[in-house]
Formats: structure tokens, sequence, C-alpha cells
């Protein structure tokens, strides 16, 4: 079983960059599938970006895509999720999920076994 543990939120302004760190322990993570989600006040959770097993292939949601960018390391057992030109819209807690999968990715939240904790992202006007 894998543990997952998220970092690097902030406080940010808009336009700005920040670099969220998606650290794994206790199984193989080369093995998963990880998709990053978010959370604004509500709910819901929304899919940002998820990647593969072994990185090759990686999604986006529209409202990201083009600034964001999600990546990993399966020797460090990271993945990373780089956001760029940053908004006021990004703000939200961020997770990382992770999902025992060679052949796969999804975008629904319910797919994935493992959950972090969050971390904050604010991006001021």
């Amino acid at each position: 079983q894998v543990q997952v543990v998220e970092s690097g939120g902030g406080l940010v302004q808009a336009g700005g960059s920040l670099r969220l760190s998606c650290a794994a322990s206790g199984g193989t993570f080369s093995m998963y599938a990880v998709g990053w989600f978010r959370r604004a006040p509500g709910p819901e959770r929304e899919f940002v970006a998820g990647i593969i097993w072994s990185g090759i292939r990686t999604y986006y949601a529209d409202s990201v895509r083009g600034r964001f960018t999600i990546s990993r390391d399966n020797a460090k057992n990271t993945v990373y999720l780089q956001m760029n030109s940053l908004n006021p819209e990004d703000t939200a807690v961020y997770y990382c999920a992770a999902k025992q999968s060679t052949t796969y990715y999804s975008s629904s939240p319910e797919w994935y076994d493992y959950w972090g904790q969050g971390t904050q992202v604010i991006v001021s006007s």
C-alpha cells in the first residue's frame, strides 16, 4: 500500500508559478498512475492532470492545459505539477491521488485508491 504526501503549495501573485510535489512511500510507485485534483471551496474535486506509470502519457483539464505540466521521477518516487501563469481561479487545495495500474489512468476521483492530505494554493490578484 502506497502513501502519498503533497508539498509545494503557498501564496503567489497572479501570473506567478509554483511547483507541487507528490512524494510516495510504501509501494512500487513506478507501477502507479497518478492524478492531481483540486478542490476550491465546495465539495467537488476537479481533475487537473494525470500521468500514467511510465510518464509517457499525460493528460490535462482544459482549464490548465498549456499552463500546467505534470511529470514524474520514478527513481525518486515523486510526481510533480509545475504550475505557470497562475490566476485566482486556480486557488484551491491540490491533492495527489494514486492507483496501481500499468495500463490506464482516469480523470475520475473515484478511480483512485490512495490520496494525500492536500496542499493549499492561493493566487492573489
